[in-house]
């Protein structure tokens, strides 16, 4: 096999490599871990030079198990860092219970120290309670955003695959991490080491903080009608307070009656029904991701009674919005 020719780095730093301090969560997603530290492998090998080093640490320093259920032996325990070491906290499913105290603690110590730190997936939910993101610009995965608004008012959450605000950086999660790490090393070493890093990973679309994290609504729904999808972006962006069918087709230049056949015949359902779901949907997140009360997420989904919520819950999820939570305590008990 032929070695890859090095491309010429510009700009590397005399001395120690950076070192990067991976801090696993239960649960933590692999991707988004393996992802980032890839990154760095191939940055070193491209470079022929060591240009960055990493450890894995976490909570009691012995093992961790991901999302998939593998387990992962960890270098460390939580210990003391140096200044000019990075931190990537690492998230996955569940990562309220997953913040703990100790790992809350260990955060907040060491940003005292004005360490730049990172939150991949949901990790941005650990960064957020332990205030390190207060005043500042974040991303989590689009899964968790509901349940992060309601609960961070303190942060500007950003629907980016990436966000970066001076020493705080955050990942929508999944394939995000290489484009935060591809940007990262870039700025330490320049363009051409980054685009030989992404022509390794047969990453042919670097994206930026300015890309969003979701497909668009025509390749969601799988469907390309400019007044749909302007419909539809109306009413993810007014859950807490749904405007009627007559004002969203007036708002589109249509008839109600136009409207509610566009929706028939693309999506096999009425416009009322469509935006039901989307309500509903957001209603499950913040049952199963936050503590909100059942009559607080029925609020925030722009139901007037908890009655009413309860009805159409069960109606789509066959089960009530109290059951649902309970299902999500006693998971959590096994």
């Amino acid at each position: 096999m032929q070695t890859p020719r090095k491309p010429a780095v510009s700009g590397v730093a005399i001395g120690q490599p950076k070192r990067f301090v991976f801090v696993l969560l239960d649960k933590f997603t692999l991707l988004c871990f393996s992802a980032a530290m890839e990154s760095l492998r191939i940055a070193n090998r491209m470079a022929g030079k060591e240009l960055y080093s990493w450890s894995v640490v976490g909570e009691g320093g012995e093992t961790v198990t991901c999302s998939a259920g593998t387990v992962f032996q960890l270098d460390s325990d939580l210990d003391e860092l140096q200044r000019d070491d990075t931190i990537m906290l690492c998230g996955g499913i569940d990562v309220q219970d997953a913040s703990t105290k100790k790992i809350l603690s260990w955060l907040r110590r060491e940003a005292r120290k004005g360490l730049m730190v990172g939150g991949l997936c949901t990790a941005s939910y650990t960064l957020a309670k332990a205030g390190l993101l207060d005043g500042k610009r974040a991303t989590i995965h689009w899964e968790n955003a509901d349940s992060f608004n309601e609960e961070f008012d303190e942060v500007e959450l950003a629907k980016s695959v990436f966000v970066i605000d001076g020493n705080r950086l955050s990942t929508a999660g999944g394939t995000s991490s290489i484009d935060l790490m591809l940007k990262l090393i870039a700025n330490d070493h320049g363009e051409d080491l980054a685009n030989a890093v992404a022509d390794q990973l047969i990453y042919s679309s670097i994206r930026t903080d300015q890309d969003t994290q979701r497909l668009s609504i025509p390749t969601r729904i799988g469907v390309r009608h400019p007044k749909l999808s302007m419909v539809i972006q109306m009413m993810e962006a007014n859950i807490e307070e749904p405007i009627s069918p007559s004002i969203l087709a007036q708002d589109v230049g249509m008839s109600t009656r136009q409207l509610e056949r566009l929706f028939r015949r693309y999506l096999n359902r009425s416009p009322k029904r469509y935006y039901m779901e989307l309500r509903l949907q957001k209603a499950r997140n913040l049952l199963m991701q936050t503590d909100m009360s059942v009559i607080n997420v029925a609020l925030a989904c722009g139901f007037a009674s908890p009655s009413h919520f309860s009805k159409c819950y069960r109606a789509h999820y066959d089960t009530t919005p109290y059951r649902e939570r309970g299902s999500k305590a006693a998971a959590y008990k096994a």
